[in-house]
């Protein structure tokens, strides 16, 4: 018999008691004394993870390795599901097992659980929001920028089609700065004075920029704009509420930063804003009142939602705080250490809030998509590092580093190497 208690042991992920086993965490230094160079504390972080040992692995921006005990957790989960099957879903899990995830995500972003929506990701929480936002007419302008996702491009290109509206793109300026970007966006909302909705990337999966999220949400608002902001690569590495971004719409992922199993995420929708979004597909499995009416992704992986309170446990053991510390200190290693090759363009400033862990970087004059492919594939096949290129920005192609919290410095240090020498030609 399926108890209560039987139900929270696994889908609470408590079965193993400490994440981190009782030995190591009491080697571990307080959290507050968690320094970002501290390396024998994240060599013991760093011992939670198995990633491959046939290369360094410098591309953690698709998505986020599990930690060994979230993953032996997603393991049991699995395992528990399928022996369980439909029963479990249908007798303990749909109902008091998801709300209560939903709470615990909820109070992590300081959200009404209300407010909260489980996805399959961001990509499906953004492509929802944005599809199905109500107050665009024909005529008017969305606006998104050259350093958005792909796929929310995509939406915002499929919004205009259905409503008849303009497309407006935001260049975002090189070399970066806190002002020049409050400029164009500033400058292109003036240009296009029936803008209606704007996107809005927090850290762009291209190059690692961080948008002053707020103030250009303030910045809109002043001129009547709503704007959906995409949290994808930033919640999880970076220590945030929703309101703290100030945006009344956001897509988020669990499958990233927080380190959960691939496949999960969750939108974000102001309550007395709900009304704006649309019912998705006219779905009837629940009111129109509520936000989970805003996504119907059928039959799902949810052994992965199961494993969330795990990655939550793991990641707050660590501390959001000085997992961003780390990250940064790790990103500005490695920059700092290339910054005498000649010819080299790093893509985010050196100003704090405007990066996190990922940072691309081009040679000049190796400005297209196959430059920077071609880079890549060096790198991996002459060095041994995995990277991925990436298109869009505006002064070309490039290619981006993302480290990971069990990322050694010595690693970093084999990345400036191959730089340097794959500079010389």
């Amino acid at each position: 018999m399926l108890t209560r208690r039987s139900f929270f042991h696994v889908a609470a992920g408590v079965a193993g008691g400490s994440l981190i086993s009782p030995a190591a965490m009491a080697e571990l230094p307080p959290l507050a004394e968690a320094l970002p160079r501290n390396e024998a504390y994240w060599a013991k972080v760093a011992a939670q993870y198995d990633p491959a040992p046939d290369f360094i692995n410098l591309e953690q921006g698709y998505f986020g390795m599990m930690a060994r005990p979230v993953a032996e957790d997603y393991k049991r989960n699995i395992d528990y599901l399928n022996a369980h099957s439909s029963r479990f879903l249908r007798q303990q899990f749909d109902g008091a097992g998801i709300d209560a995830i939903r709470a615990q995500i909820a109070a992590a972003v300081g959200a009404d659980v209300s407010e909260i929506a489980i996805t399959r990701g961001a990509t499906e929480s953004l492509q929802n929001l944005i599809v199905n936002y109500k107050q665009v007419k024909a005529g008017d302008t969305i606006m998104y920028a050259d350093l958005d996702y792909d796929a929310t491009q995509y939406a915002m290109n499929e919004l205009a089609l259905r409503r008849g509206a303009d497309v407006a793109v935001v260049r975002i300026p090189e070399p970066p700065s806190r002002q020049a970007i409050l400029d164009a966006y500033a400058q292109a909302m003036q240009r296009h004075p029936r803008t209606r909705l704007l996107l809005l990337t927090h850290i762009s999966h291209r190059t690692g920029l961080t948008l002053p999220v707020a103030e250009l949400v303030q910045m809109a608002r002043q001129r009547g704009i709503d704007v959906i902001a995409d949290a994808a690569q930033s919640w999880g590495q970076t220590d945030f509420m929703v309101a703290d971004l100030k945006a009344d719409f956001i897509g988020f992922n669990l499958h990233k930063w927080l380190g959960a199993p691939l496949g999960v995420g969750f939108m974000y929708i102001r309550k007395a804003r709900l009304a704006d979004i649309g019912v998705h597909m006219s779905d009837q499995d629940y009111a129109a009142t509520d936000i989970r009416s805003r996504v119907h992704s059928g039959t799902v992986n949810t052994a992965n939602v199961m494993t969330v309170p795990a990655a939550f446990r793991f990641h707050e053991q660590i501390g959001v705080a000085n997992k961003s510390a780390r990250l940064k200190y790790l990103r500005s290693y490695w920059v700092e250490r290339v910054r005498h090759v000649k010819g080299l363009q790093i893509l985010t400033p050196d100003d704090p809030a405007m990066y996190g862990a990922s940072t691309s970087f081009r040679f000049a004059g190796k400005t297209s998509k196959e430059d920077n492919q071609r880079l890549a594939k060096r790198l991996m096949d002459e060095h041994g590092i995995f990277t991925v290129s990436r298109n869009g920005p505006l002064g070309g192609s490039c290619v981006r580093v993302t480290p990971a919290l069990f990322t050694q410095p010595r690693q970093l240090d084999r990345l400036a190497q191959a730089i340097a020498t794959l500079a010389q030609g």
